[in-house]
């Protein structure tokens, strides 16, 4: 279902319906260029399955959410030279803008609290969001994501060179061909993906929305949030850090200091686990998100009016 949420068209996937329901509700924020879709169906079924409400939905400016091409495309060696250089890089939106749009999903879904679990980039919205509206946060998961603080360990050479590389040609073909290079590279060693899952997942993603001027611009919203280390010592909200020990996007150095910075985080590395969400890892993130929640659960849950 679409729904308006901070001024703009938000698609939403809601296990309950969109109805009101009782259940304690999670939060699903998807990471950079990522839909909704890419959250496995497993484990949306396996929070479901624990008695969970799910709600997913596609950033802005990716998937079948509002695209904002009016701002144009940033040029990406500029931005990323001026944050080389600490100049101030000023993205057509922000991290906190897509926040307010996670704010704005509880608000429509009228959901007065929820878990809030993000991946990589949708970790550093999660993390905004706990610190916009804590009141609004009964707990926070922040998976194989940053502070964004300067000096942490970058991306290795072989990951910037597929990040950096283009598709062979314009056609799908070519851009799926692509993109399951790139994961390939970002996988997680420990939990090869099948080259026909793999493909299949990246397949059903771009025949329902390929946008690459919103990578773009998601890119810069990142890069541009440089306050968000300092700030994460405000965070309120009962925190878990999950990274996997093999990530050679966003290393593993990256969690361990997004756990430092968070007043009582519990970080928890995962042996062989990149930066995906295959079967395997899977298996091991359930067991430990689903306790969390349990533990830092708040009564009334839904029932929330915006204001």
């Amino acid at each position: 279902m679409k729904i308006r949420a901070n001024g703009i068209d938000i698609k939403v996937e809601d296990s309950a319906g969109g109805a009101s329901a009782a259940q304690p509700v999670v939060l699903l924020i998807m990471g950079l260029g990522m839909q909704l879709t890419a959250w496995p169906p497993a484990m949306v079924q396996g929070l479901v399955d624990a008695g969970f409400r799910v709600v997913r939905f596609d950033n802005r400016d990716i998937g079948l959410s509002q695209h904002f091409d009016a701002l144009g495309t940033p040029n990406l060696l500029w931005e990323g030279l001026k944050y080389r250089l600490g100049l101030k890089i000023t993205p057509p939106y922000s991290l906190q803008d897509m926040a307010r749009d996670a704010l704005g999903v509880l608000d429509a879904l009228h959901i007065a609290s929820a878990h809030v679990v993000g991946v990589s980039m949708g970790g550093m919205v999660a993390q905004r969001l706990a610190l916009l509206a804590p009141g609004r946060v009964a707990s926070l998961s922040s998976i194989m994501s940053s502070s964004g603080a300067r000096g942490l360990p970058a991306a290795s050479p072989a990951v910037t060179r597929a990040l950096l590389s283009r598709p062979a040609g314009k056609s799908q073909q070519a851009v799926i061909d692509h993109s399951v290079k790139l994961f390939k590279v970002i996988g997680s060693p420990g939990f090869p993906m099948q080259d026909a899952e793999l493909r299949e997942r990246v397949t059903l993603a771009a025949q329902r929305s390929f946008h690459p001027q919103g990578i773009t611009r998601q890119m810069v919203a990142i890069v541009a949030d440089h306050t968000r280390a300092d700030a994460l010592r405000g965070i309120t909200a009962p925190t878990l850090v999950l990274h996997g020990r093999a990530d050679p996007l966003v290393p593993f150095a990256c969690g361990e200091d997004t756990a430092r910075r968070i007043p009582g985080a519990k970080l928890v590395g995962i042996d062989g686990m990149g930066h995906d969400l295959p079967p395997g890892v899977v298996n091991h993130l359930l067991p430990l998100l689903t306790p969390h929640f349990r533990a830092n659960q708040t009564g009334g849950q839904s029932g929330h009016e915006s204001s």
